[in-house]
């Protein structure tokens, strides 16, 4: 048996450093490296059996071709010479009749490698095909720290250990960053106490000292209200401020007067006094911590949200103590030369732009030209894209040709022309860096693919060879690209962490030192003011749902046992969740008549689903709630929970509003 570094490839933050023990080309173990200087050899229950998925009896292991209707998942097997010749020769159709927009690729953080995950943006340049924005996650997250604080780096997250103060602000860290919990933890036992603001009572909620369950999508009025008693009651460090924040005296005059507790606590969903004690403790804390989730930024006003939470340190001055500040996450763009594998310089500037989360829209409704082909790879459209009935619509077309390249059969590869196997991470060289630390780590192929998977850069180098590029870009392999990636020094890490990460060990990235200026905004100053915005001061703005005249509000909340649509391969964490259920609030359920373990209906102007009531105190009146986003064949009825999403976008950042959603329930 050998054993090799690695790390988790999954949309975590906390990438995860893993040792992956091999025998006889297989996968036997996968455990937690407990040298990495981050995650400490402990994984989180979706990783420990990795293994399952890497040599489960469900992965795709030749190309399939079609041949029954779209979306009924029948398909027979050939060879990688003809499934190539077949999508170039599609393609080539294509581009003569109706021009290379007509192509759409569709990918987004099914594997967070830098080069598999990047590596079909040079081809779909090179042949002009539509691009893609991608910005489900948290764009909108982005938009909201950037108009307050600029390019400023995060703080280290470890710091938290340090606060006396913790909030951990719409984030289940029991469910999507594990390690983010164990920092609390400890900083409790060194005396912290941890409140939890959320919209249900998560697992998270468990290790709580406090928790305050708010209305969808209130959190921005939440802050303001805080802030409002900041000021009222001196809790502010005005030396601080005058120093190093803009804004602050047109943020007290105009938009604080209307958000005293008494206005804002209706809104909230809280009482009164409830304000009051969060804004007392966070006033008097000495380095309050907060760790700041993406889910409250997926409504209509998540941008605007998220920059107003990030103002709260600037008032008290947090930012000035040891484990005080704010974290959302790590930037580390600039610590590799992912350009090298991107090759932005190749896009035609006048290609035109298709945002990811109306994918329903583009495929049904827009023209000059129509999208034609869809290219999906390490992603799941059919499950995981708004509006999944349009979704649908769209890939039911006949005159839509479709490829998916993945691992297993997923909603949309069942909807494919063709299916290509794909390579799990331990079947391919790539290099990842972790957006909730400042960790890097390279991870090599342990085993040789399984059956004939191709990892993505292989096959977009066939497709381009197919195509007739003649770029030596993609006579490349992966390996090349990836010592590219590796081979240049620069201020976030020395010759030393290179040489560490090409063996395949974990570094920790230094951001660089930006001198003086600590505050990287056009002013130097943390901006609360920002005249560059529409909105030049953070105010209280609505969500989508509160114009759509349903009564609930449905949040579909991440599952400990899965990772959006990923992990339902394995029976054993499907059989951890038992079924996908809706939380309900007794209240609620007494109104409409339903009972425990009841099978009930959601439902909106998009559409409606099916699901098993759970009647729980853990939600709020008015609030119901699902995990989990389940493949259909696991589902009680036909439609998945993303059917009832709209394709609405956020304030700022073009994301997705998954949270902003109305709904009704009743029972079947």
């Amino acid at each position: 048996m050998v054993t090799f570094r690695s790390a988790c490839p999954y949309d975590c933050p906390d990438t995860c450093g893993l040792l992956v023990t091999t025998a006889n080309d297989r996968v036997v173990e996968v455990t937690g490296d407990p040298e990495h200087p981050v995650t400490q050899g402990f994984l989180c229950p979706k990783m420990r059996h990795y293994e399952k998925t890497v040599h489960s009896p469900q992965r795709l292991t030749k190309p399939l071709v079609r041949i029954g209707e779209k979306g009924k998942g029948e398909f027979a097997p050939i060879s990688w010479p003809e499934a190539i010749k077949y999508i170039c020769s599609q393609w080539q159709q294509l581009i003569a009749t109706c021009g290379p927009e007509s192509i759409l690729p569709y990918s987004y953080a099914g594997t967070m490698g830098l080069v598999q995950r990047n590596a079909g943006h040079a081809f779909f340049y090179t042949i002009g095909a539509s691009r893609l924005d991608r910005t489900i996650c948290s764009a909108a997250k982005s938009a909201g720290w950037n108009m307050v604080m600029g390019a400023t780096p995060a703080m280290q997250p470890g710091e938290i250990e340090k606060s006396d103060l913790v909030i951990l602000w719409g984030i289940n860290a029991a469910a999507t960053s594990i390690h983010g919990l164990q920092n609390a933890l400890a900083a409790r036992k060194n005396g912290a106490k941890i409140v939890v603001i959320d919209t249900y009572h998560t697992p998270t909620a468990e290790i709580a000292d406090e928790v305050l369950l708010v209305k969808p999508g209130s959190d921005g009025a939440l802050a303001l209200a805080i802030m409002h008693i900041l000021v009222r009651d001196e809790h502010i460090n005005r030396d601080f401020i005058a120093e190093n924040v803009l804004g602050f005296e047109e943020l007290a005059q105009k938009i604080l007067p209307e958000c005293s507790p008494d206005k804002m606590a209706a809104r909230c969903g809280l009482e009164v006094g409830q304000i009051e004690a969060l804004a007392q403790q966070y006033g008097n804390a000495r380095a309050p911590f907060i760790r700041l989730g993406s889910g409250l930024s997926r409504y209509g006003n998540g941008g605007m949200t998220v920059r107003t939470i990030t103002c709260l340190p600037a008032l008290t001055g947090a930012w000035q103590e040891e484990g005080g500040g704010i974290f959302l996450g790590t930037s580390t763009g600039a610590a590799f030369p992912t350009h090298l594998v991107t090759r932005e310089d190749l896009s035609p500037p006048s290609s035109r732009l298709i945002n990811m989360n109306q994918l329903g829209d583009a495929l049904n409704t827009l023209v000059d030209p129509p999208i034609r082909s869809l290219y999906v790879y390490h992603s799941n459209p059919a499950s995981i894209a708004p509006d999944q009935s349009a979704v649908l619509q769209g890939l039911m077309r006949g005159d839509l040709f479709t490829v998916v390249h993945e691992r297993f059969l997923t909603d949309t590869a069942c909807y494919a022309d063709i299916v290509l196997p794909a390579t799990t991470s331990l079947e391919h060289d790539d290099l990842y860096r972790s957006y909730g630390s400042y960790t890097a780590q390279a991870g090599y192929a342990a085993i040789p693919p399984v059956g004939e998977a191709k990892s993505n850069w292989e096959v977009f180098a066939l497709l381009a060879q197919g195509m007739g590029l003649t770029d030596p870009f993609f006579s490349q392999s992966a390996q090349d690209l990836l010592g590219q990636l590796l081979a240049e020094e620069n201020s976030w890490h020395d010759h030393e962490q290179a040489s560490a990460l090409r063996t395949g060990a974990p570094i920790l990235l230094t951001p660089p030192d930006n001198g003086k200026q600590r505050w990287q905004t056009p002013s130097g100053k943390i901006e609360i003011l920002n005249t560059r915005e529409a909105e030049p001061l953070p105010r209280v703005l609505p969500t989508h749902a509160e114009e759509d005249g349903l009564p609930l509000r449905l949040q579909s909340a991440p599952s400990r046992y899965a990772l959006n649509s990923s992990f339902y391969e394995q029976k054993d964490l499907r059989e951890k969740q038992q079924c996908m259920h809706l939380l309900m609030h007794p209240v609620d359920a007494r109104d409409r008549n339903l009972f425990d373990g009841q099978r009930v209906e959601v439902r909106n102007r998009l559409g409606r689903v099916q699901l098993k009531l759970k009647i729980s105190e853990h939600t709020k009146a008015g609030t119901v709630v699902s995990e989990g986003v389940w493949w259909r064949q696991f589902l009680p009825g036909t439609s998945g929970i993303n059917t009832l999403m709209e394709q609405r976008l956020t304030d700022r950042g073009r994301g997705s509003t998954l949270y902003d959603v109305a709904v009704e329930v009743q029972g079947i």
